[in-house]
């Protein structure tokens, strides 16, 4: 049984045998194709009239992946670990609105989650050092969370009082009807979006907005420069990791044998 279940691990979780870049292969075009099946669902004249054979193929493609997803349960040694895992809750919110639809009247609502099978192709195509790029920035953002809450408050006061000296200078006429809507519109205008339902009437209040769209660019910096900053010290500091193929965990000993969160033998 052992033996049997290293080989399925080998097949499902490997990519270095023809077996395990086979079984890619075809579970990549699954994915595509039962993506492509939810998308075409919530087009309303192509349910109505393919109806029946997107949903063959939708309960096809779950089965598929409710198998699958068992498989990976069952090869490897802590299988709970990789249940609540990343990947491992993909899988499973995958398949699980297929079934609850079946269940429960009202549930098809949830069926657009299954879209989330796109994301297992990030683990099979071998593009988890994004995760790893991502897993960066955030602990980037968290580092400099306290010079970008300054960044914050300080914008927060520049809208506050630029919103009241716009209520102040152009009325209701112009639409800034109340303090608050003046701040809504210095918010939009500081951030360069521009909807346009409010503008100033008057040579003050355009010189003023003039002013706050010039600042925005400015401050748009601001947070780029301090997240960068951090950004870079991480990737000086940061060394090669060694990882699991199962569970994807990072920051193993380089002489780790085996993962110390769901047990599988690591491939140094």
């Amino acid at each position: 049984m052992s033996k049997l279940k290293e080989k399925i691990k080998i097949i499902i979780f490997g990519t270095n045998t023809r077996a395990g870049k086979l079984f890619d292969e075809i579970l990549v075009i699954f994915i595509v194709l039962s993506v492509f099946t939810v998308i075409l669902e919530s087009v309303r004249h192509l349910n109505q009239n393919y109806g029946t054979i997107l949903f063959i193929a939708e309960w096809v493609f779950t089965i598929l992946f409710t198998f699958e997803y068992l498989l990976r349960l069952f090869c490897i040694k802590r299988p709970l670990r990789y249940a609540f895992s990343f990947f491992g809750l993909i899988d499973l919110l995958s398949v699980i609105p297929t079934y609850l639809s079946l269940l429960l009247p009202g549930t098809q609502v949830l069926s657009v989650i299954r879209v989330l099978r796109v994301l297992r192709i990030f683990r099979i195509l071998k593009l988890v050092q994004y995760i790893r790029e991502m897993d960066l920035l955030v602990k980037a953002l968290v580092a400099s969370k306290r010079k970008i809450f300054i960044f914050l408050f300080f914008v927060m006061n520049v809208v506050v009082i630029l919103g009241s000296i716009m209520y102040l200078i152009e009325g209701e006429k112009a639409g800034y009807s109340s303090i608050p809507r003046s701040i809504y519109w210095a918010i939009v205008t500081l951030t360069t979006v521009g909807y346009g339902d409010i503008t100033p009437i008057t040579l003050l209040g355009q010189t003023i907005a003039s002013m706050i769209m010039l600042l925005g660019y400015s401050i748009i910096a601001v947070p780029t420069g301090i997240i960068t900053s951090e950004l870079t010290s991480y990737k000086k500091s940061n060394v090669a990791i060694i990882s699991c193929t199962v569970c994807e965990k990072d920051n193993l000993d380089s002489d780790s044998f085996f993962c110390n969160k769901c047990g599988s033998k690591v491939d140094n």
